[in-house]
């Protein structure tokens, strides 16, 4: 009897074991099956989460306006990028950064693309161009062959007219003082925005008082076939050049390097580039070439004369009459316009072109006077050839 209820406890507690070691069997395998199915369930919900925020903000990007602003990367996607000319003078950025950007050189110097070398006029103006007609017509008929930059006093707002070339080709200025180096400020200021288009090869600077004495196409020809560059440089003695040289701009400007030239120049786009580069230079002229010292007739000429004294033809293209004397030269007005006058200017040139004799020294004159437009533009085809 004992026996059987031993017998009978040990098989319960057989029973008991082994229902107690198929429940814990079961809950793991449970469970697995649980955290497997809430898996799958969020990965679901993952997906169908990501397709749903990407559909709505599809959506929401739609209905916004394209912006106008173009990435960089996009815009270097093409060689017309590079070298399209900017559409809008009017940017917004500072001397340093300008000067920075317009010195980017190509170091391989053949162009991948059909390059059509321009002239870039330069034109250093306090406000209005009285002469513009009459450069419009000088223009006219040339497209693709020149570009066109006014630097005029801040508060000057032009109004030319579509048909006119000067149309939206005013650069943002600074105030400009004569005879200091806030004209030279201006001068490099011209040239940087010039050289933004990488097309332009010839710079020539200018004022409201010039004219061309030839057509374009003499122009063009003259300064494109040209070894040199247009800019007087040459030592002058007396109080007017040497005498106006301060011994503190030594070691970088000695009195041997000291030159002087006229202020209205033509430059390739190498030397331009030194121009705008430069950051030896410029702080000697600026603090010790002051009035009576005129910094827009020292510091290019003596600037260039150092570096690349080779290039330069050391004669300037445009002529002016300083027989009055005087600070300024000669103004004409509407009483000065014959073909008397404009034969005097012609007659008796002699100068060096290419290392050869020449009569044609001079493309450009000034200064003419508002008043010698009308008399002028009756003229011109006669006597100027445009």
């Amino acid at each position: 009897m004992t026996q059987s209820r031993v017998v009978a406890m040990e098989e319960g507690k057989d029973t008991a074991s082994a229902v107690r070691t198929n429940i814990s069997r079961a809950l793991p395998l449970r469970f697995l099956l649980y955290f497997l199915l809430f898996l799958v369930l969020g990965v679901g919900l993952s997906i169908i989460s990501m397709y749903s925020v990407r559909f709505f903000v599809v959506q929401q990007i739609a209905t916004v306006a394209p912006s106008t602003i173009q990435p960089w990367f996009e815009e270097a996607n093409s060689i017309e990028s590079w070298i399209r000319p900017p559409s809008n003078l009017l940017h917004t950025m500072n001397d340093t950064e300008l000067f920075w950007r317009a010195s980017f050189v190509p170091q391989i110097k053949e162009y991948p693309f059909n390059r059509v070398p321009k002239i870039a006029f330069m034109f250093l103006t306090k406000g209005p161009l009285p002469l513009a007609p009459l450069w419009d017509r000088f223009f006219k008929g040339h497209e693709g062959l020149y570009s066109i930059y006014v630097h005029a006093l801040p508060s000057y707002i032009a109004g030319y007219p579509p048909s006119s070339a000067f149309h939206r080709r005013q650069i943002p200025s600074q105030m400009v003082e004569w005879g200091r180096m806030s004209m030279c400020e201006a001068e490099r200021r011209l040239i940087a925005n010039a050289l933004l288009d990488i097309s332009n090869e010839w710079f020539i600077l200018l004022s409201e008082s010039c004219i061309p004495l030839h057509n374009f196409s003499i122009i063009y020809r003259y300064i494109s076939r040209s070894r040199y560059s247009f800019m007087g440089s040459f030592d002058e003695l007396g109080p007017y050049g040497r005498g106006r040289y301060d011994p503190r701009m030594e070691p970088e400007v000695t009195l041997s390097h000291w030159r002087k030239g006229s202020q209205w120049f033509e430059v390739n786009r190498r030397l331009a580039l030194n121009i705008i580069e430069d950051t030896t230079y410029y702080p000697k002229f600026k603090e010790f070439c002051k009035p009576a010292c005129y910094v827009d007739e020292h510091y290019f000429p003596t600037m260039l004369s150092i570096q690349l004294p080779h290039l330069l033809a050391n004669r300037t293209l445009t002529w002016t009459d300083w027989s009055r004397g005087g600070a300024h030269p000669a103004t004409f007005g509407k009483a000065d316009m014959t073909e008397g006058f404009f034969k005097k200017i012609f007659e008796g040139q002699s100068c060096l072109y290419n290392n050869q004799p020449s009569t044609v020294c001079y493309l450009f004159a000034r200064k003419f006077a508002p008043s010698a437009l009308d008399p002028l533009l009756p003229l011109a085809s006669k006597v100027l050839g445009y």
